[in-house]
């Protein structure tokens, strides 16, 4: 009898999800007619639509949920690589450069998917007034990006969110409820750890995440390890080793990333020649700026 009640439910479970998504992918689809990127009324929430497979593109993602509606899509963090599809959510807690790739997408079945951005304050907020609140005050530094499964509550959350759309005077009332759900969705989730890392001043993660911030505002100087972990109130073995494991990648390697990726968007936004933009971002032998970016984009400057 139990087995049968077992079955059931897991057979009730995916039916449910099922019909979620096709709302899911509808809501999106009407929202991102056509293929890009797509703001919307709720200045946290991102709609994406593409209708092929894509060529690699860098960016840095920051503190966010990611949620598939169709398709798939390969996301590379330093040598690591993410795949994540509909059934699961991707959740990035720091900033981190990353070169995201759409690997399922055609013009019948398009990629379609959704980016919240998550804010840090109210993530602490949320865990000081939730159960989830950890008893620990050390939480320890792990990846700053993971591919988990969505479960009916939070996806149900996500869904309501998009539909305020459709009714934009609800909107300022309506969607810092529904943001707040989602949060809480995500706490009593199987990455709740994973989240208290975000909101939690005590955490090696919040200490790397002011060291990534003070990197991105001073990734065009000359940077030493010690004053970036000044910065983090960290020694400089301490943040190097906690940084890496959040990062996957040193604190240098990461500024690298920071000043590859601006300069490679100088040129395609401003026009800029790559010498032009090697030097604006940094670097003082446009040789290395060049042997440098083919290794990250593939290809050397000049070409792009």
């Amino acid at each position: 009898m139990s087995t049968l009640t077992n079955s059931t439910s897991t057979v009730s479970d995916t039916a449910s999800l099922e019909r979620q998504y096709e709302e899911l992918k509808t809501l999106i689809g009407r929202f991102a007619p056509h293929d890009g990127t797509h703001t919307t009324a709720i200045s946290s929430l991102y709609l994406y639509r593409s209708s092929s497979p894509s060529d690699p593109v860098p960016g840095v993602y920051e503190p966010s949920l990611c949620v598939i509606a169709q398709g798939k899509k390969l996301v590379m963090l330093a040598d690591e690589s993410y795949v994540y599809a509909p059934a699961q959510y991707l959740l990035a807690s720091v900033d981190l450069p990353i070169v995201g790739q759409v690997i399922e997408a055609s013009a019948r079945a398009p990629y379609l998917s959704l980016k919240l951005d998550l804010d840090p304050g109210l993530i602490g907020t949320s865990i000081m007034e939730s159960d989830a609140a950890t008893t620990s005050k050390h939480v320890p530094a792990s990846r700053g990006i993971s591919v988990n499964r969505v479960d009916p509550g939070l996806l149900d959350a996500v869904i309501r969110l998009l539909r305020l759309l459709d009714n934009p005077r609800d909107i300022r009332v309506l969607a810092p409820l529904l943001l707040r759900e989602i949060l809480y969705r995500l706490l009593v989730g199987e990455q709740s750890s994973h989240l208290r890392r975000i909101g939690s001043e005590n955490s090696e993660t919040q200490r790397i995440a002011r060291a990534i911030q003070w990197l991105r505002q001073h990734y065009a100087q000359p940077v030493r390890v010690e004053d970036v972990a000044r910065e983090a109130c960290m020694s400089a073995s301490a943040l190097f080793l906690h940084f890496k494991a959040v990062t996957a990648m040193s604190p240098l390697q990461y500024q690298k990333q920071l000043r590859l990726q601006e300069a490679r968007r100088l040129m395609f936004g401003e026009a800029l020649d790559a010498t032009t933009a090697g030097y604006r971002v940094g670097y003082e032998s446009p040789s290395q700026f060049s042997r440098e970016y083919s290794r990250l984009f593939g290809a050397p400057p000049g070409r792009d």
